[in-house]
Order: C-alpha cells, then structure tokens, then sequence
C-alpha cells in the first residue's frame, strides 16, 4: 500500500433492517473495490440462497453470516478514492452481536451510520432506539467523525422524497447532539444502498454524494512516539506461509524482522512478513494488516491478545478509565463486576473506586466520589482487571 495517500478506516454501523452491508457491498463495487466478475458470483450464489441483496455478499463471507442474512463478524474490504486509500469496516447491527461491534469501531476513523428512511426508522429511532444505541456506542468509542447515510431513499412515497428526507435528518439531529455530537459537523447524505444513488457524482448531478462526504473526513493523528500496540482481531493458519496474527496498528510501526510479545500469553516472537492485500515494509498506525511470525504455533497466540514491542511497556495491572452507562437496569457502585471489551480483548474486572461523576456532552464535572452510577451517566472510575491486560 502505497503511503502517497493517507490510509483511512472506515466503520458501517446501523439498524439490523437499514441494509447497510448492501449499501457498504454497492459503495465498494462503485469505488472500483470489486471486479464485476466477482460482483456477478456473489449475484448468483445470492440468487440460489433466495436473498435479493446480492451486493451483501461482498461483505458476508462467514456461512453463518451467508445463511441467516446478518453480518455477524466484523468485515473488511478496501477501495480508494482521490484522497485515501479507504478500509471498509462493516459492523454488525444486530444487538446480539454487540462484542464484534466494539472491535470494529474501534477501529475506525470516522462511522457511518446508515438510517432507513422507511420502515426501519420508525423501529430504529422511534420505538426500540437500536439506531440510537448504535449512535451512542459509537461516540463513545471515540467515533468523533461521522457521516450519515439516510438509506431506502427509492422507497418513500414519493420515491426520494425531500419532505421525508428532511424529517429523518431532524429527528437524527436531534438526538446526536444529545450524545456529544454537533449536527453542524455531520454530513447527511439520503441514499438508495439497492440502486446505488447518490454514491459518486456520476450517479445525479448534485453535489451531495457519498464520496463527497468521504473526501471531507479529516486525516486521522496517532502517537507514532508510543511503544507498539497491536489488539489481535484473528489468528489464522496458512499453509505454505505459518501463522498469521491479524489487527490494527494503534501506535508506533510494525515491521518484518521486529521481535514482538504478545500479551498477556508472554510469547515472544520474530515478525518475517507485514501484508495489507500486498507485502509492506512496514505498517503504520491504522493500517489493517497481517503479519506472519516466526516458530508460533496458532494454538499459541489467539484473538484479544496484544502485540507489543518486546522491551516496552507491561500490561497494565490497574487503569483509571472513563466510562458512560449506556443501558443498564437499576444502579451500580464500587465493587460492579463487569466483562471489559477492549479493543479486541475480553475480560472479567471490577470497579475498584468512583472517581467522579461528569457531564458527558460538556465534559463539565457535577460530583467527587459518587457513590452510585446509573443509566446515562458518565464518570472517571478505576478499574482492575481480573488479570493485566
């Protein structure tokens, strides 16, 4: 991957109904991501399931995936425009699914969240607010740019509908900037993800389309001077190569010859190859890469697992963290003893203090040492994992 262009990650977030991975799987066929050969396989083995969304089946490439119609696992694919070379993160948006959304989120550098503007959204933002949720969970995993695609725009009545648009923009608007988000900043985009409509220029003549909107995302900024940190989202074995560790570079740069720990298994190991769809000489923070490492077994190393520098920096046996409850029945206090998603990585903790409790949209402080938590609130609290992660 060529570094004359800024790489950036993008994450598909949304309402289980909104069909997002057509609409992620009908942008990456526009962009060039995919060959028509390819597009017209994926037609046809969608024909012989009985699902229409062929352009799904870009992304869903598990069979459970395939066979139920949901994305269940996160997905990648990359295509580039003018200004970057853009990796595709299509997220689940099924509730159940929630675990494999936190890791592609986090992974992202900008979220679009894809609304329907039919059926959906009446579910989505009206009576079970799983569209809100999705909202939510994004902004605070740190998704501060976000671009919104008001999808199903050729099945209003009328079809593409402007007075149907501008509804669900206000409704959208609306809530976002009660979670931290400033409409002003957020690029609304209506779309049809089935036709294809308003992705690039050549689909209307307006000048609001979806890869307009994609050339106003800022370039992201990462601690290049922090020590490595690579949270493993799969392993694989590859017959003629070894094993394969695959993830994001969060900080520093990871290249072949290196000698790297995984964490908190202690396995140490040299890197012989660093591949993103070609060999690199060297991956950068956020880029998505594979790398192929040296005398490692694949049962030895495994998904939640860190990849680090070999002489820098432990695991943490203790961190302060700051933490918004989303949805969460009664109150909890110190001693609440969750499961941590983080990164890719899941583990048993518990709340040792409560630090303070704060607004979240202002950052503003409002109490020292609260002495419980509930459904909305934000707070700065310690946390201790039930072993360093």
């Amino acid at each position: 991957m060529g570094k004359e262009k800024a790489h950036i990650n993008l994450v598909v977030t949304g309402h289980i109904d909104s069909a997002k991975s057509t609409t992620t799987g009908h942008l990456i066929y526009k962009c060039n991501g995919i060959d028509k050969i390819t597009l017209e396989k994926f037609e046809k083995e969608a024909a012989e399931m009985g699902k229409c969304s062929f352009k799904a089946w870009v992304l869903d490439k598990l069979k459970a995936e395939c066979e139920q119609g949901i994305t269940i696992d996160i997905s990648l694919w990359k295509f580039e425009n003018p200004k970057y070379y853009v990796t595709i993160i299509d997220a689940p948006g099924h509730r159940n699914f929630i675990k494999n959304k936190i890791t592609g989120i986090s992974q992202a550098d900008c979220v679009v969240l894809i609304v329907a503007a039919v059926g959906e959204c009446e579910a989505g933002i009206f009576k079970n607010w799983q569209t809100c949720e999705h909202a939510l969970l994004a902004h605070t995993m740190g998704g501060k740019q976000l671009i919104v695609g008001v999808n199903k725009m050729d099945s209003t009545e009328p079809t593409y509908s402007q007075k149907r648009y501008e509804k669900i923009v206000k409704e959208v608007s609306t809530y976002i900037k009660k979670i931290g988000y400033s409409p002003d900043t957020v690029a609304f985009v209506p779309i049809s993800g089935f036709k294809g409509w308003k992705f690039t220029q050549k689909d209307c003549n307006a000048s609001e389309t979806t890869l307009l909107a994609l050339d106003c995302i800022l370039p992201p900024t990462y601690p290049n001077e922090k020590p490595l940190r690579l949270p493993l989202q799969d392993v694989y074995k590859i017959g003629g190569i070894g094993t394969v560790p695959v993830g994001r570079v969060e900080t520093s740069v990871l290249k072949p010859g290196m000698v790297v720990t995984f964490a908190p298994v202690n396995v140490t190991t040299e890197v012989k190859s660093v591949h993103h769809h070609e060999a690199l000489s060297e991956a950068l923070p956020g880029d998505n890469v594979g790398f192929n490492i040296k005398n490692v077994s694949v049962k030895d190393v495994h998904y939640g697992n860190e990849s680090n520098d070999s002489k820098n920096d432990p695991p943490a046996a203790g961190f302060t963290a700051q933490v918004i409850m989303l949805n969460h029945p009664g109150q909890i206090g110190a001693g609440y003893a969750p499961v941590l998603d983080c990164y890719t990585a899941r583990i048993s903790c518990k709340f040792a203090e409560l630090k303070e409790k704060f607004d979240h949209c202002s950052g503003k402080k409002l109490e020292d040492g609260p002495k419980f938590l509930k459904s909305s609130d934000a707070a700065i609290i310690d946390v201790v994992p039930g072993k360093p992660m």
